[in-house]
């Protein structure tokens, strides 16, 4: 063992498509940034990542490109993917690229190709040896969920790129429902509902502004309004407007229905004895998704089942995740089995 094995950590990542969260073993979660990487288009050297890279998106000249390396859940461009975890991992890790041990999570949906891609990027970005879960699976555990049991529990975690349904019971998951359509499907929904009735082109950055200040699946106590600046798409200049919440509302409704109706799917594959725990337990609710205004109350109308959101969704598959590397060998039985080809 080399001196920087030694030093190296044991981590521990959600590497979403909005967001890369990251736990260090004896340290917590030490990492919550953007999973956006800003690169020389020349070169394709990574200028910046993370915060100061979303900073840029929209606003970057020909000689930049800012990117999302991740796309739906999975790795869309592998280079990329790989430098921007290489470079956070050394972030966190005093300066040291490599890890000793290191957990992903990664959506329930994936292919096989997928998880290599993401093993063999995490491999070449210093993992010494490197582990998957299910990112319902790490919610299940971040939100404190005694994923051994027998008895049936139901998450849905709803990130950037997927929202992932699943029905956990003795270290694994009985019922899965994966979709693409999650927070990004919501922004693109927005940024669609401007271009088509108010002839506005807005940006990715400015959609998820709205979607957190005035997005909701059901009508509010107190409907709100919002200024939106974008470039009028007619005369070509900048022009401003006021929408409100109710209008947002409408918008989002598809992406809303189609989570609605994956978790009915599920629902409907789920056997009498969990769907009787469920029943009892409620479903509950994580990821970025999960703080979009009554959206649990709406999924509580439409299954007649009690909701609940975790506590800080956004951080329950890294918790778990870090759940997982700090006692790798009891939680053995949840991680994702790795075929060898």
């Amino acid at each position: 063992m080399g001196i920087f094995d030694f030093l190296a950590n044991d981590i521990a990542i959600d590497l979403g498509t909005a967001n890369t969260l990251i736990y260090v073993k004896g340290k917590g979660i030490v990492l919550n940034e953007p999973s956006i990487v800003a690169f020389d288009r020349n070169t394709r050297k990574i200028i910046a990542l993370g915060n100061k890279a979303k900073e840029m998106m929209g606003r970057e000249h020909r000689e930049i490109s800012v990117t999302r390396p991740m796309k739906d859940g999975v790795i869309a461009d592998f280079e990329i993917a790989e430098g921007m975890i290489r470079a956070f991992i050394k972030k966190v890790n005093s300066g040291i690229v490599s890890a000793r041990k290191v957990v992903i999570a990664v959506p329930s949906g994936v292919t096989e190709v997928e998880k290599r891609a993401v093993r063999d990027s995490a491999e070449h970005a210093g993992a010494k040896e490197v582990h998957l879960i299910s990112e319902p699976m790490s919610a299940a555990i971040g939100i404190g969920i005694d994923v051994s049991r027998p008895e049936g529990n139901m998450v849905i975690d709803i990130g950037g790129g997927t929202t992932e349904i699943a029905v956990i019971a003795l270290s694994g998951i009985v019922v899965e429902e994966s979709i693409k359509v999650a927070g990004d499907e919501m922004n693109e929904a927005i940024v669609s509902f401007f271009r088509r009735n108010y002839n506005i082109l807005i940006g990715e950055r400015t959609a998820e502004a709205i979607k957190c200040q005035v997005g909701s699946a059901m009508a509010l106590p107190e409907e709100l309004t919002i200024e939106v600046k974008g470039r009028d798409l007619v005369g070509g200049v900048p022009k401003k407007v006021e929408v409100s919440s109710v209008e947002i509302r409408d918008a989002l409704e598809s992406p809303v229905v189609a989570i609605l109706e994956a978790v009915r799917r599920l629902l409907e594959r789920t056997g009498a004895e969990h769907s009787a725990d469920i029943h009892s337990s409620g479903i509950m609710l994580s990821g970025g998704g999960a703080l979009l205004k009554g959206l649990d109350k709406r999924i509580r109308l439409e299954t007649n089942l009690p909701v609940h959101i975790a506590e800080e969704p956004l951080l329950a598959v890294v918790r778990g995740a870090g759940r997982v590397i700090d006692n790798l060998n009891a939680y053995a039985p949840v991680l994702i089995r790795h075929r060898r080809y």
